[in-house]
């Protein structure tokens, strides 16, 4: 088997404040030159790397907005994020847990610090990825996945390397708690130092990986530090992973859709007369109801 290629390693350069409770460094579609297409069907990642939040009695976050054509991965590192939506689901997200809302033909929400961990304050660490939808699934109903940690799926690496918790897709056999439109593999590697992981995808499969914690040696050539996005080549399909130091390493692989995107703000369409339509939509009062 041919291993992929390394095309870029990148470090967090710029970060810019979502609401007043994410700050967060966008990998993709903007900062880096890296586009939607380049990384179908994930359209923008997110990261809020560590971050301490005084305490406080009004929980920070955002609030209501609306999505319409794709799906939101929301995934806990450090603290707790609460969220409501016109669906009338909600939750709390833990540490280790996972929100897979698929907006599709329109919701809205709102996501903000956990009330009880708001008032004590603490260290931050979250993911947000958006991953598009098909075409033919765009306009379907809202839902709502949630993966938490203790459902997970959780492949234990042989010699005592760590273990890879699975959220969708499989490892070596290990399924995933989320459900996907489209082919999409997407990881949590936990690595014990000197602990190694393979893992291998599609050569045309969009591939990246995000180094939550420790340093890494990707394909045993590049060092990735803490905080670094690391872009794969679509060449070849295994990738093999190192720790130098306890890791843990987001790893995000998927087919690519390979149809029009049309995005503006909250909605990710094929069209530009579909964009109009989901902002008639949504001003006239469409995607339900829900209180910020």
């Amino acid at each position: 088997m041919k291993t992929k290629t390394i095309e870029r390693i990148i470090s967090p350069q710029k970060y810019h404040w979502v609401g007043d409770g994410f700050r967060v460094n966008n990998f993709f579609p903007s900062n880096y030159g890296i586009s939607m297409e380049r990384m179908s069907p994930f359209i923008l990642l997110d990261y809020a790397s560590k971050h301490e939040f005084p305490p406080s009695e009004t929980p920070k976050g955002v609030g209501v907005h609306p999505h319409r054509g794709f799906e939101t991965v929301t995934i806990a590192y450090k603290g707790k994020v609460e969220h409501h939506d016109s669906t009338g689901s909600g939750g709390i997200i833990g540490e280790g847990d996972v929100q897979w809302m698929t907006a599709a033909g329109g919701i809205l929400h709102k996501e903000y610090h956990e009330r009880e961990w708001s008032k004590k304050g603490g260290v931050f660490q979250m993911v947000q990825l958006w991953v598009n939808l098909p075409a033919k699934y765009k306009m379907s109903e809202p839902k709502y996945q949630p993966v938490d940690n203790e459902n997970m799926g959780k492949h234990n690496l042989e010699n005592g390397a760590g273990l890879v918790e699975v959220i969708a897709g499989e490892y070596k056999g290990t399924k995933g708690g989320a459900s996907t439109f489209s082919p999409v593999y997407l990881y949590n590697a936990k690595l014990e130092k000197d602990g190694e992981a393979v893992f291998d995808f599609p050569a045309n499969y969009n591939t990246a990986l995000l180094v939550i914690e420790g340093e890494v040696i990707i394909i045993n050539k590049e060092t990735a530090p803490t905080d670094n996005f690391v872009l794969m080549g679509n060449e070849g399909e295994e990738i093999s992973i190192k720790a130098n130091e306890k890791s843990i390493v987001l790893i995000m692989s998927g087919e690519p859709l390979n149809e029009p995107i049309a995005p503006y703000g909250p909605f990710v369409m094929n069209t530009q007369e579909e964009l109009i339509q989901a902002f008639e939509d949504f001003n006239n009062g469409l995607f339900g109801e829900l209180e910020d």
